[in-house]
């Protein structure tokens, strides 16, 4: 035991569990870093602690830089004493049990081509810190340079999940998903919610109504892990005005973004609420899935660094380098860096911190951001096996959750059907979302390939023992247009990013329908509106997991900005007044359709349909076509068969022009009822009954689709 001062004992602590934990002899540290020398535990306790003022005497930290305002105590280190293989570690008596912040200076060989960033200036959050404490309030530009470190806390008893609670555990084949973002759903005053509760987690529970009417049963988040929405602002560049609202730039890998917590309320307030959101959705029969990026940190590159942890603690551990080229980030994220995530230390981070959202905040699933990143080796090269991945695929306390890749990455991996899975990750269909956009347009020579779309994807992933549901189907995501852009707009308009167009996908797949952006054209609109509906159904009644995108339901707009992602306004902020006004009848048919999806057994099969080649006839579906290899056919008409004779006939007509289609028989003892027509004004598009009377041919406008259901 030695003492730092009169008050305060230490010990020499121990190196498991890493972060902070509560032990015999008092409040434990410990911290990895294969190649620091010289490693201090920074603290700063609450005022309230009658300590504080006492002990000012003690070594403080000066003038730490960009990191903390004021002193903090200094607690050094000795690698005889503290340091168990590569972990550093102390233990401190009667240290407070919550409030304390706490981060790390660190220390080491400052040989930048050999892959070592260390700066001993620099507080350092800890990765394992599962609570972050910085600005309290999302956007608070008088903070805009407020510090971030780790807290943590013991005092609180645990979350209070009641005895009736219980997970929803939704089939895969059941679900469809909502990608959404937590702030921008509430964050509008149309929200209608008082204004400390706006744009958080709180918020997203007083607006489950509206999804349960929706109908969807799970959510994607949009990033929820502690990020700096001012880090474009901290030097003059062309995004400096741009406040990063997605939250694709993580700052640690455990703890919840504090500044969605209500009224400012702080790290252990947004904890406790992000747990509230979670209790509330999960007994409204709703699964959370939550967007996660471990591809990339918020550090940036080497040309302008943001050090907060990662980079000071170990660079040459935790980011991909290029050695041989000067020690340089390798940057397959296009963020600047990328984490090197099949290092085992790496990895074990990523496994404990998915572990910890699952065990502490009882979530249903992940997405993976650019998860090709974590299919690459130290040096970036493709490994066939990847081990992160596997360990997340045989994880037993995972083993409940979805897993969903996004199969790509910046530097060109492309894992669309070929990302390693074991038979358990699911996969963002990216060939979907492009094959669907160009037939509904009206592209030539599609129809074969939204044909194997709409049917599961087989020719991607029916291999071993994957199933339709392991294609997350979508039109649209967070990136690109909203769907109300995709048909609005044949180019993109990022003037407003900053970056002088440069920024954002250049090839959509999108049509404006005859005009580019907002028009009062009575055709232009109408074509539009049919069109949104045609993507919708089309996406409602594919094999596979259907995903779309919050605001969709009533037409959201970005102004045909298709890389939103700086925009703390309108431009991602949910419009609940368009939603109750202008919109409701596009709502009313996109809530139908999700209904009807999830009422009806033919849409969800958990196996493959039995053949992959395109005849008359098939166990499951019956195509009604012969003109597949005509290059100018835009119509595809087929039949899904339920063995109870509750058959569903859809027909697509991309064409330009009117077509009397041929209708089958139905099935015996059944007759054809209506469900859908695109080209009928609302409430007629949709009528849940069916409207009988249905003829042996039905007249199909342009640009429309229809459903048919046997009775």
């Amino acid at each position: 035991m030695s003492e730092t001062s009169p008050s305060w004992k230490t010990f020499p602590g121990q190196a498991f569990p890493l972060g902070v934990s509560e032990v015999d002899s008092g409040t434990n540290f410990a911290i990895f870093s294969q190649h620091a020398t010289a490693v201090t535990l920074c603290l700063s306790l609450p005022e309230s602690f009658p300590q504080t003022h006492a002990l000012m005497n003690i070594i403080f930290v000066k003038e730490r830089l960009g990191r903390v305002d004021g002193g903090m105590m200094e607690f050094s280190l000795d690698r005889n004493v503290n340091k168990t293989g590569d972990i550093w570690h102390i233990c401190i008596k009667d240290l407070p049990r919550s409030n304390v912040l706490y981060g790390y200076c660190m220390d080491g060989p400052r040989g930048w081509h050999e892959g070592h960033r260390f700066d001993s200036r620099v507080v350092l959050i800890d990765p394992y810190a599962k609570l972050v404490d910085g600005r309290r309030f999302f956007g608070d530009s008088s903070k805009k340079f407020s510090k971030f470190l780790g807290t943590y806390d013991f005092d609180s008893l645990p979350f209070a999940w009641g005895d009736n609670y219980k997970l929803p555990n939704i089939p895969e084949k059941d679900l469809v998903i909502y990608e959404m973002n937590v702030r921008a759903f509430t964050a509008s005053e149309s929200s209608g919610l008082d204004p400390d509760i706006r744009g958080s987690y709180l918020g997203v529970i007083e607006k489950i109504p509206h999804l349960q009417e929706l109908g969807i049963n799970a959510v994607e988040l949009l990033p929820v892990f502690e990020f700096d929405e001012f880090e474009f602002q901290r030097r003059p560049n062309p995004r400096d005005h741009m406040i990063n609202t997605w939250g694709y730039s993580t700052i640690n890998f455990f703890a919840p973004m504090s500044r969605y917590a209500s009224d400012g309320g702080g790290p252990l307030k947004a904890s406790q609420e992000f747990k509230q959101m979670v209790k509330a959705l999960h007994g409204a029969g709703i699964e959370v899935i939550l967007d996660v990026v471990y591809n990339h940190t918020n550090e940036a590159d080497d040309a302008n660094p943001y050090t907060t942890s990662f980079r000071g603690i170990d660079n040459k551990v935790y980011y991909m380098l290029d050695l041989n080229n000067n020690g340089q980030l390798l940057n397959f994220s296009g963020c600047g860096n990328t984490l090197n995530c099949n290092h085992p230390v790496v990895m074990e981070l990523i496994m404990d911190s998915l572990r910890h959202w699952v065990t502490e905040y009882h979530v249903d699933g992940f997405r993976f951001d650019l998860a090709s990143v974590l299919c690459r080796g130290a040096d970036g090269s493709p490994l066939s096996a990847p081990p992160v991945i596997r360990a997340i695929a045989k994880d037993s306390i995972l083993s409940r959750c979805k897993i969903i890749s996004e199969p790509w990455d910046c530097g060109g991996l492309y894992l669309v059907g070929r990302f390693p899975n074991w038979d358990r990750w699911a996969e963002w269909n990216g060939k979907y979302r492009d094959d669907l956009r160009r037939f509904i347009k009206g592209d030539s020579g599609m129809k074969g390939s939204f044909a194997t779309r709409v049917s599961g994807s087989a020719d991607l992933f029916k291999v071993n023992k994957r199933k339709p549901y392991h294609s997350v189907n979508f039109v649209i995501a967070h990136d690109g247009f909203t769907l109300y852009d995709l048909v609005s707009y044949n180019f993109k308009h990022n003037d407003a990013n900053g970056e002088g167009g440069n920024d954002g996908s250049n090839d959509n797949l999108s049509w404006n329908c005859g005009y580019e952006g907002e028009t009062d054209d009575s055709t232009v609109k109408a074509i539009r509106s049919r069109q949104m509906k045609n993507f919708h159904l089309a996406l409602m009644i594919s094999q596979g997991t259907p995903m779309m995108l919050m605001g969709d339901e009533y037409g959201h707009s970005r102004n045909g900005n298709n890389n939103s992602y700086g925009h703390d306004t309108a431009i991602n902020h949910f419009q609940w007044g368009l939603l109750e006004a202008r919109n409701s009848n596009h709502f009313r048919f996109f809530k139908e359709v999700i209904k009807f999806r999830r009422t009806r057994r033919v849409f969800g099969r958990d196996t493959f349909l039995e053949k992959t080649h395109w005849t008359l006839v098939q166990n499951d579906v019956t195509w009604h076509e012969d003109n597949w290899h005509n290059f100018e056919s835009k119509f595809l008409a087929f039949t899904f068969h339920d063995n109870n004779g509750g058959d569903v006939y859809m027909a697509f007509n991309a064409h330009d022009y009117f077509i009397k289609v041929p209708i089958p028989a139905a099935p015996v003892k059944r007759r054809w009822f209506r469900v859908v027509d695109t080209n009928l004004e609302s409430p007629n598009d949709f009528v849940l009954d069916g409207v009988p009377g249905i003829k042996s041919t039905y007249n199909m406008a342009p640009y429309s689709s229809i459903l048919l259901e046997a009775k």
